[in-house]
């Protein structure tokens, strides 16, 4: 466990002193999902329509932005040699780097999605719906990026190609959240969808590090 408070604690520092890193999915959320209201019909029924699936998307696609560097720094400067080869368990490091990875581009998108929503004439009693979705999504798709980046940890270039292996993998996330959101707009109850979603950060949080572990042993080698 001291391992794992260690290895957030520095991936937390790290993260900070390469503000850009915090910065650039933050703003690519809030510049795309500002930018479709602009770009269609002003209308308040249609941009409630369509507005939390532009919401799902633009926080989907932002939390790819920040995948690249999730251990590619540490296997070229030899740190992931020694991570590897430390008493502790390698999916617990794995895990710690995950949860510093979803502070630092998950997390904040709690925060500003709500005033985007507004922008889509979203009802207020959806947005703590929206808000708690997204809290069980982001986690999921930080792990199933953690798997893509371990996948391509040794690859130059790599960050197109872990768009290509986790976009598949985030659709049922997108399908339930967008889902959620919408019963909560028109009255009903979002439970079910929000069960389903939790049982996905379940278990690709169980599973997920090991995983990740497993293939970076392997692309390693």
């Amino acid at each position: 466990m001291n391992a794992f408070v260690l290895i957030l604690q520095r991936d937390l520092r790290l993260a900070f002193r390469r503000w850009s890193e915090i910065a650039t999915p933050l703003m690519f959320f809030i510049i795309v999902a500002s930018l479709f209201p602009l770009a269609s019909s002003p209308e308040a029924s249609q941009l409630r329509e369509s507005g939390s699936a532009v919401l799902w998307m633009s926080a989907l696609l932002s939390s790819l932005l920040a995948l690249d560097g999730l251990f590619r720094t540490d296997a070229e400067d030899g740190s992931m040699e020694q991570l590897i080869l430390s008493p502790a368990p390698l999916s617990l490091i794995v895990l710690a780097k995950i949860l510093a990875h979803w502070a630092v581009s998950g997390a904040p998108l709690l925060l500003f999605a709500p005033l985007l929503a507004i922008s889509f004439y979203l009802p207020a009693e959806a947005l703590p719906t929206l808000i708690i979705a997204l809290a069980l999504a982001t986690p999921t798709l930080s792990v199933l990026a953690a798997i893509g980046a371990a996948l391509t940890v040794t690859l130059r270039g790599g960050g197109a190609i872990i768009g290509l292996l986790v976009l598949p993998l985030t659709g049922p996330v997108l399908i339930f959240g967008t889902q959620a959101t919408e019963m909560a707009i028109n009255g009903e109850s979002a439970l079910g969808p929000l069960y389903l979603l939790a049982a996905l950060a379940v278990f690709a949080i169980s599973v997920g590090p090991m995983a990740a572990s497993a293939a970076i042993r392997v692309a390693m080698e």
